[in-house]
């Protein structure tokens, strides 16, 4: 019987009272469906050639990216901050038979950090932190993909609620890559949903 991955064990100390942790925790308790559908940038990342490595799914939430990944045969980290949207995905890997792919890591993206160079395509389809972007970048393997989505300044005009920070400045997040990085011009690129910008792009 295939072992379904547990959410990780025990809230980080750092998170206890987190407003993230808490704001994310009561909308996937209360307020969430899950489908489980993989954002158009991880289908298109899939898609195409990819170096051998796992993938990292930042702010995952209970993610049909994670799952797509693992699908196609991909370890899969999904690091989100909500131990909540963190089980809904495990339990969807058990019951997909992907739980020995998937593994959470509940943590705090402010101040977590992933490894240099370890990942065949590096996700962040949902979230927006500046300081962890050049991290991000440099996660990427050789060869491979960092696939991104964010709000726009744009996006404050009907979601005042959003902070500045959350939100792109003009010209990011593809003016923040590293030198060598290869935009690349994807169609599920350049079709993003009003208020928002998407990157995919390729490592040397």
């Amino acid at each position: 019987m295939d072992r379904a991955p547990a959410a990780p064990a025990g809230v980080p100390p750092d998170l206890e009272g987190h407003p993230d942790r808490l704001k994310w925790n009561a909308r996937y308790r209360h307020l969430f469906a899950a489908r489980f559908t993989p954002h158009p940038l991880a289908v298109a990342a899939l898609a195409l050639p990819l170096p051998g490595g796992p993938v990292l799914d930042l702010a995952s939430g209970p993610s049909g990216s994670a799952l797509a990944a693992a699908a196609a045969g991909r370890e899969v980290t999904a690091v989100d901050a909500s131990e909540v949207a963190l089980t809904m995905l495990a339990k969807e890997a058990a019951r997909r038979g992907l739980a020995d792919l998937v593994t959470p890591v509940q943590a705090d993206l402010r101040a977590w950090r992933p490894g240099p160079g370890g990942y065949a395509l590096v996700l962040g389809t949902g979230y927006w932190d500046r300081d962890l972007f050049p991290d991000a970048a440099a996660a990427v393997a050789p060869g491979g993909l960092l696939a991104w989505e964010a709000f726009t300044a744009e996006a404050r005009k009907s979601r005042p609620g959003l902070e500045p920070g959350w939100c792109l400045d003009p010209g990011e997040p593809a003016s923040l890559l590293p030198a060598g990085y290869e935009v690349l011009a994807h169609p599920a690129a350049a079709t993003p949903p009003s208020g928002r910008r998407r990157l995919l792009a390729r490592r040397p």
